[in-house]
């Protein structure tokens, strides 16, 4: 699979995936649906406040900034080189693009979806510890050694401001901030 170039405009859903528990990978699904300001219908990350277990014990009125996360495909192939199996909706992903460099993308970057939805991007995923209990070892694939970009591949969460259904095969186009460019903070 060809590197997307660093800020390639438009890409493609590669697979999408959801599941309402709190587990550490997604079923891949046929297709979700983006509800504007919540999330994915059905998907135990979804809704306006927080719903991440660590900051929801703390913090339950945080807004939800990680709606949605979204991953480059390209990584799994990567990960399978260091001798890493992993596929679509293992590593938590709601969403996976080709095509689209997404941790190089600036803090409110859209990304629309299909026909209808939009994603604003908000910041980079940043591995936990549940990612080597996932598979030992692949939490330090993830970290970035680069001394410039991103410190996490991990992919990118964001908040829907758009809603409306997505599958694979869908166009994902990306939206530049008009703003001064800004990288994605760590969430």
């Amino acid at each position: 699979m060809p590197k997307p170039h660093p800020l390639s405009l438009e890409g493609t859903v590669v697979a999408v995936a959801a599941d309402r528990g709190h587990h550490f990978s997604k079923p891949p699904q046929d297709r979700i649906v983006l509800e504007e300001g919540h999330g994915v219908q059905g998907d135990a990350h979804a809704g306006p406040f927080v719903r991440h277990r660590y900051l929801a014990r703390r913090r339950p009125r945080l807004p939800n900034l990680r709606q949605v996360h979204l991953i480059p495909s390209e990584l799994f192939a990567t990960l399978l080189k260091a001798g890493f199996e992993v596929g679509a909706g293992d590593l938590g992903e709601n969403i996976s693009t080709a095509g689209l460099a997404l941790e190089r993308m600036p803090l409110g970057t859209l990304i629309e979806l299909g026909p209808m939805a939009v994603v604003e991007l908000t910041g980079l995923r940043t591995p936990c510890v549940l990612i080597d209990r996932f598979r030992a070892g692949l939490k330090q694939q993830v970290l970035s050694s680069a001394e410039t970009g991103p410190p996490f591949k991990s992919g990118v969460l964001g908040v829907v401001r758009a809603g409306g259904m997505v599958a694979a095969d869908d166009t994902a186009r990306i939206r530049l901030p008009s703003s001064s460019f800004r990288p994605l903070p760590a969430l």
